[in-house]
């Protein structure tokens, strides 16, 4: 039987109308940091490459390494990093049974984001 009703049911909802919890949020950014991490470490492969090669080719990859734009590449690489590894300690204590609850996983969250921020932030200041 075909539904009447169909144009009175509201749409669901799209991420213009509903907000991502934090939780869902901190998943999606520790797989977006892995592939990251990976990109940067394909970066660090190359730069050890090009030193094998010629010191010409040296040259053009440190350059474009230690431009302004490789800078931030590196340091969203350094922040991917820190925040994978911390939300890795996080994954592994629940795989403990602990602090699953869900006032405890949005607290943590948000120790993770402040966590990479601060670390990050520390690196660049020692380096």
């Amino acid at each position: 039987m075909a539904d009447v009703n169909r144009g009175n049911r509201p749409l669901s909802p799209h991420l213009q109308i509903y907000r991502l919890p934090i939780a869902p949020i901190s998943s999606i950014l520790n797989r977006i940091t892995g592939v990251g991490m990976t990109l940067a470490a394909i970066l660090i492969v190359w730069w050890f490459v090009a030193g094998a090669f010629s010191a010409g080719y040296f040259e053009f990859v440190d350059g474009m390494l230690t431009s302004i734009l490789g800078h931030l590449v590196l340091i969203g690489s350094l922040a991917a990093l820190w925040y994978h590894m911390l939300n890795s300690i996080r994954h592994l204590i629940w795989d403990t049974g602990r602090m699953m609850d869900v006032a405890t996983v949005e607290k943590t969250s948000w120790i993770v984001f402040g966590g990479t921020v601060v670390l990050t932030l520390l690196t660049i200041i020692i380096i």
